[in-house]
């Protein structure tokens, strides 16, 4: 095992030394550096020991001069004889363009970083707990905003979006001071391998909005859509999904992944313009119901311990009276199924004005409507 080991590592110095040798650059710095030591023996030789009146007396003199004219561009002494000027010389024109090689390579490496950070490539910190966006579509910034104002415990540097946008995109994305601390993540979100560099494994919440960064018919994009929760989900059970779809075919398949919320944006559409064709407000109404903050619209809260298995009728009184919001209805089954409950159990179940005597069961939320004050 020591043999094949010893083996492994005297290959790996071999190719590193096979390639440093195929570098011009490498040779190019050979001549450099023969040439500022043949400069600063000329100079050492043509102005020390007294010759001349420039000041250098010794090698210490010398070698100080050639680390000032190639390090400051400027020199120290002034040399006098010829021999020495032209060397010092060398040592000024081989210092600028070693300056300014390891300034372009400075430059270079932050552009290379920017760069990758706007397309995606660049590797993200450790993250845990924190919230994935998986699809792009135009006006994504709304999303976006929408999600931050909606969730006050999530800031941006806790979002992690995983996409195909195009890179200008993302850019645009970039320049509202909002999102700057919006790490990305560029490749399809259906991958498992795009999937770990979010650390999908620590996250708490992932929302997959149908994609539109690439000509996909609805079929397709729903497809992609349910491969996603399958690769999320797979790489992390315990994470909370939320998926949108367009066809209402595909909602059988979300379930079967264990998609915690579907979302059928086509058919809530429709019946929005089919509420707001009778001419009776809903469409208002719907709009005040869901808000785009956390504090206004319907909430959903967690129910104090001392009223779970007790009468529905306990915990509306107690709201009616120590809260500032309305009690329409309770959020039954709020935890995942165990293993062989998946086929009868119904995640998320609202349940709207249940009859006061009413059992309220474990794992369950109040729906709750914040009052207009």
């Amino acid at each position: 095992m020591n043999k094949r080991k010893f083996k492994n590592k005297k290959g790996l110095v071999k190719r590193k030394i096979k390639r440093l040798l195929s570098n011009p650059f490498f040779y190019i710095g050979i001549v450099v550096v023969i040439s500022i030591c043949v400069a600063t023996v000329v100079v050492y030789y043509s102005e020390s020991g007294g010759r001349t009146d420039s000041g250098i007396v010794g090698w210490f003199d010398t070698i100080w001069h050639t680390i000032v004219a190639v390090s400051a561009a400027y020199f120290d002494y002034y040399v006098k004889s010829v021999p020495g000027r032209m060397a010092s010389l060398v040592l000024l024109l081989f210092g600028m363009i070693v300056f300014s090689f390891i300034t372009g390579k400075i430059t270079s490496g932050f552009m290379n970083i920017l760069m990758k950070n706007n397309k995606g490539l660049k590797k993200i910190r450790k993250m845990k707990g924190h919230f994935i966006i998986c699809g792009w579509r135009p006006e994504f910034e709304k999303i976006l905003e929408a999600v931050l104002n909606s969730n006050p415990d999530i800031s941006s540097e806790q979002i992690v979006l995983v996409n195909e946008a195009p890179s200008e995109s993302i850019e645009q994305l970039k320049t509202n001071l909002l999102f700057k601390d919006v790490s990305y993540i560029s490749g399809d979100p259906a991958d498992a391998s795009v999937l770990k560099k979010a650390f999908v494994d620590s996250a708490d919440r992932a929302l997959i909005i149908s994609d539109k960064s690439k000509k996909r018919t609805d079929i397709e994009t729903d497809s992609e859509t349910v491969l996603t929760v399958l690769a999320i989900k797979n790489a992390n059970p315990q994470i909370y999904t939320a998926a949108e779809i367009i066809n209402k075919k595909f909602e059988e398949h979300l379930r079967l992944a264990h998609c915690n919320e579907i979302l059928l944006t086509q058919e809530y559409e429709h019946s929005l313009l089919a509420n707001a064709s009778s001419g009776q407000g809903y469409s208002n109404v719907i709009k005040t119901f869901i808000a785009n903050d956390a504090d206004s619209g319907i909430i959903i809260e967690p129910i104090p311990m001392a009223f779970i298995e007790k009468p529905y009728s306990k915990l509306l009184e107690h709201v009616s009276s120590e809260k500032g919001e309305v009690l329409v209805g309770l959020l039954l089954n709020t935890k995942l199924p165990q293993k062989g409950q998946e086929e009868e159990f119904s995640y998320n179940e609202p349940l709207l004005t249940p009859p006061d005597d009413f059992i309220i069961p474990k794992y369950s939320k109040s729906i709750l409507i914040c009052k207009n004050h």
